[in-house]
């Protein structure tokens, strides 16, 4: 009977909303994200759309997907397969299929199958889910048709009531999980305020998705719940994604050092939406400028150092090759830069909207010269304002550049985030000349203890002075070629990034500290797959610990201890082994055992759950 439906609470779930690049997949899932997240539930969040400007209209490479898994308690990772996919054409169910778990539930629209769609999607013959071996339990709704006859007297155009499938299936899916539309409703009216009719379009077309499952019981044996914390910290939240969040943290650290926040950027994906955010904060002091190319954007951002500002330029990979001549400036010049690089799949033009993590060695050494420069790693979307606003602090603090590295996957990714306190952040001192000083004073002076030159910004008086990419004097500052002075200054420069670890928080091991028989280790936006990976092999009972970088250069001063204490230690990473190679470079007498993937997807918690398994067993 349909009114005995079965609910079955559970502790996490998730669920892949996947269609055409138009089919507005990546709006109907961060709205559940937002749903799920105001409901109380932890979120993590992976969109997976395809580089193609647009692809033909229901063939493969079109196919745009977009993750969400929430949770009672926390959530690391947007999970390895889902529990519920949502197809909307032939193309998206062929190509996400394999996303899901053997239990899985399948949305499709039925409008959507037809015989020309099913030959775009290179099906044989006109019965999919023979052909692809699906039992899964599939949910055929006639979504495209249904939406028709919703809005048939709303005064909409049949292209503009097509756009509106999507939250169709957005409302299926908020019944199977017995989300609140009410908040979905609130989403879109905000979203289309200035087009009201659109909105009311939408929240009619999503009720609508809501009543057809409530009242078929959408040919589903069960429908599901997942109850919100109990225990989550008080506070107000938001489902932030990491270029967000990164922008939020430059302005912050700008407001807490008492300066002005200058962007010098180009856009490139996947960094660009970093440059579309600062844009919209001109009445907290930010300037953006979208510069005619990459190096422009830097080398503007070098200027606006040098008059005072705290600068940053943002791009990925292909456009830190081009900064690097105007990165170096920042270099020898001694003036704080933070360079953000979103990293994303390469060589080249490469995978633009995916994710890896080869730019590392880029970072570390891609500058003619001797360069040093401090780089940090971001590990989650909301980990990325307390990393830029940390990148800001060093780079203020220490004169220097400083790169901060995200990637695709957090930078795009989200999740529920607690609006920080500012008060809580500790302070931003540059090291500014004083009066005292004027009396002898030459640009290069230093703190003895951190090496740290002193900052004379334009027109403070007494301090006039001149800086640039020739080597200058370290006792007069002006241009010098002597062979000396150039080794003086190069161990100077190095000395300054290397004093940094002085202030750097000890590298943190989680999980079995004390006693495991692997350590793994790993950067940036790997570190909710292998903490998810450490939880499996400890709930197996292994002894297994977690040490995850933040700062790679300089690194913390307990790194070798912590490398030489465990038996075996695994470095997992998404590139063919820069970090291991960088980690035998700086730490002798460790064997690390590498573990590499160039998917351009993120790990897959149960393969490196195997893969650490075999190591432990060796």
């Amino acid at each position: 009977m349909a009114d005995e439906m079965i609910v079955k609470e559970l502790d996490d779930v998730v669920v892949r909303f996947s269609g055409d690049s138009g089919d507005g997949m990546q709006l109907a899932g961060n709205m559940f994200s937002n749903i799920s997240a105001t409901s109380g539930n932890d979120i993590s969040t992976f969109p997976d759309y395809p580089a193609d400007i647009r692809a033909p209209q229901g063939t493969l490479t079109g196919v745009s997907g977009f993750q969400v898994h929430i949770g009672s308690g926390k959530v690391y990772t947007p999970g390895d397969k889902c529990d519920v996919l949502v197809a909307m054409n032939p193309a998206a169910l062929k190509t996400q299929y394999k996303y899901c778990k053997p239990q899985a539930v399948i949305i499709i629209d039925t409008d959507s199958f037809t015989k020309k769609d099913l030959e775009k999607a290179q099906f044989a013959t006109d019965r999919p889910f023979e052909e692809l071996g699906i039992r899964n339990e599939v949910v055929e709704a006639a979504i495209s048709t249904m939406c028709k006859e919703s809005l048939k007297d709303s005064g909409l155009d049949a292209k503009s009531i097509g756009r509106t499938k999507n939250m169709f299936a957005l409302g299926l899916v908020c019944w199977l999980f017995h989300r609140d539309i009410s908040i979905g409703e609130k989403l879109l009216r905000d979203k289309f305020a200035k087009k009201p009719a659109i909105a009311e379009a939408n929240v009619k077309v999503l009720t609508d998705g809501y009543n057809f499952g409530a009242n078929t019981h959408a040919s589903v044996s069960m429908s599901y719940r997942v109850p919100g914390k109990e225990q989550k910290e008080k506070g107000r939240y938001m489902d932030i994604n990491g270029n967000k969040a990164t922008a939020y943290g430059l302005i912050a650290a700008a407001e807490k050092a008492g300066l002005q926040l200058y962007l010098g950027s180009y856009p490139i994906t996947p960094a660009t939406d970093i440059l579309h955010e600062l844009a919209k904060h001109k009445s907290l002091g930010v300037k953006t400028v979208q510069c005619e190319d990459e190096i422009a954007g830097c080398a503007s951002a070098v200027g606006a150092s040098f008059a005072g500002a705290l600068a940053v330029t943002s791009t990925s990979g292909p456009g830190v090759c081009l900064k690097s001549e105007a990165m170096n400036l920042a270099v020898i010049a001694e003036l704080p830069l933070v360079v953000v690089d979103v990293q994303r799949g390469g060589p080249s033009t490469g995978l633009p909207t995916k994710s890896e993590q080869t730019d590392l060695l880029q970072a570390l050494f891609g500058r003619n010269g001797e360069s040093p420069m401090p780089v940090i790693a971001a590990s989650s979307p909301t980990d990325c304002f307390d990393a830029a606003y940390m990148a800001c602090k060093v780079a203020l603090e220490h004169m220097t550049p400083v790169v901060l590295l995200t990637d695709a996957y957090i930078a795009n990714g989200s999740a529920a985030w607690k609006l920080p306190v500012l008060e809580d952040y500790p302070a931003i001192c540059p090291p500014y000349v004083t009066p005292d000083m004027a009396e002898g004073w030459t640009p290069f002076q230093r703190n003895p203890e951190n090496l740290v030159r002193y900052w004379a910004t334009p027109g403070t008086e007494g301090f006039m002075h001149r800086i640039g990419g020739l080597e200058k004097s370290n006792e007069t500052g002006a241009i010098s070629t002597e062979p000396e002075n150039h080794q003086l200054m190069t161990e100077l420069r190095a000395g300054k990034v290397e004093r940094i670890a002085d202030v750097l928080p000890p590298l943190e091991v989680e999980g079995d500290a004390d006693d495991a028989e692997l350590l793994i280790v790993g950067f940036g936006g790997t570190y909710g797959h292998l903490h998810s990976a450490m939880d499996e092999l400890r709930r197996q009972g292994r002894k297994v610990a977690l040490a995850h970088l933040r700062w790679i250069n300089p690194l913390p001063k307990n790194t070798a201890d912590v490398l030489r204490k465990y038996p075996k230690v695994v470095v997992a990473e998404q590139n063919m082994g820069q970090l291991a190679g960088y980690l035998r470079m700086k730490v002798e007498g460790v064997r690390l055992h590498p573990f590499n993937q160039v998917k351009g997807q993120p790990f897959v918690v149960q393969e490196l759950v195997e893969a650490f398994t075999n190591i432990i067993e060796e």
